[in-house]
């Protein structure tokens, strides 16, 4: 199957199909291609970052995946995406702290990217304490957080369901 799929595809087509087939969430799929594109061209960053991040997700090959990621978001540093893929190899393995971190990264380089936004967001972020002298759940914080909270929320827009939602995240949130 790769060596007619190499015949017909160039580098840049597999990389294209892999993107596609990750995200309809076929990672085996999208690990094929990804790594023909990778043999096709093993210089490319992107290339080695994405069969890097299809080789944790699908064959649970850590070690080895983070090394293809890693080499690749250390020669293109200002690629976010590259960033993206080490936080999301990190967090399917549960090292939520490490991906947190390379989300991080990531939106120093690229503040309004979409992708990495909706990351943090599905990891359900919260934002530092209003008095960073005192710890997160002392009862000021709390207070001036939930006060806030409720000054930022457009009033007439929310509806009860949704207000309740956010409350419950509040509650849940992970801490960073």
């Amino acid at each position: 199957l790769a060596s007619t799929m190499d015949a017909t595809f160039s580098a840049e087509e597999h990389f294209r199909e892999g993107q596609s087939e990750l995200e309809r969430d076929r990672v085996e799929v999208a690990l094929e291609h990804f790594r023909a594109a990778h043999r096709l061209d093993p210089t490319s960053p992107r290339y080695r970052s994405y069969y890097g991040l299809c080789l944790g997700l699908g064959e649970r090959r850590f070690d080895r995946a983070l090394e293809l990621c890693r080499s690749a978001a250390k020669e293109e540093f200002y690629n976010p995406a590259l960033y993206h893929n080490l936080a999301r190899l990190h967090l399917s393995f549960g090292f939520k702290a490490e991906g947190i971190r390379f989300l991080r990264r990531g939106l120093m380089i690229d503040p309004q990217n979409a992708a990495i936004l909706a990351e943090m967001r599905r990891l359900g972020f919260r934002r530092k304490p209003l008095l960073g002298f005192l710890r997160r759940g002392h009862v000021f914080n709390r207070w001036f957080g939930r006060l806030c909270n409720r000054s930022e929320a457009p009033s007439a827009a929310r509806s009860e369901e949704h207000t309740s939602e956010l409350q419950s995240q509040f509650r849940i949130s992970y801490a960073v």
